[in-house]
């Protein structure tokens, strides 16, 4: 039987740094579930707002409270609804990736109240 020091060590230096890797990955995905999440509930809230009589301004406010810094808030106000569009530019995990991946967009249409 041949000498098994050190396969241990090997091994494990091998799988620490793949396991970091995966560890890193699963919280951008997660990350990038909550941006939207918040942008779809940023959208829902604003359309809402104008739907029901608020303001344009204070429902884009709202929204960008609501979604993640640095969102995009588009408001298209019609006589029978009116339809948002919240877009988030996605970074990657921590700075490790240079520019934006992506952009999440996230949209809502409410019906106008016919007092508003």
């Amino acid at each position: 039987m041949r000498n098994q020091r050190g396969a241990v060590t090997a091994e494990a230096a091998m799988v620490i740094p793949m396991l970091a890797g995966f560890t890193v990955a699963l919280v951008f995905l997660v990350n990038v579930g909550i941006v939207q999440v918040r942008s779809l509930d940023a959208a829902r809230e604003a359309a809402r707002m104008v739907a029901r009589g608020d303001s344009i301004g204070s429902a884009r406010a709202i929204a960008q409270r609501v979604a993640s810094p640095g969102a995009t808030v588009r408001i298209m106000k019609g006589s029978r609804s009116v339809k948002v569009q919240v877009a988030v530019l996605v970074s990657g995990p921590g700075g490790l990736l240079r520019g934006n991946l992506g952009q999440l967009t996230a949209r809502a249409e409410a019906a106008m109240e016919p007092s508003a």
